[in-house]
């Protein structure tokens, strides 16, 4: 069963590739926007920019 509560799993996507590279967490009622990092790829072997999305593979 899952935990209740305002902290929800996001993965980081590579806006080069679009390979799905980092998960973590975040608290949906502080931080509403969605998060963009600048994030090392291994696909792309560079760092690149790693946009949230909300749907895990």
């Amino acid at each position: 069963m899952a935990k209740k509560g305002p902290r929800i799993l996001i993965a980081f996507k590579c806006s080069v590739c679009g390979s799905q590279n980092y998960i973590s967490q975040k608290n949906r009622t502080t931080t509403t926007e969605k998060l963009s990092l600048k994030k090392y790829c291994k696909v792309c072997r560079q760092h690149t920019l790693h946009k949230e999305t909300t749907k895990l593979k």
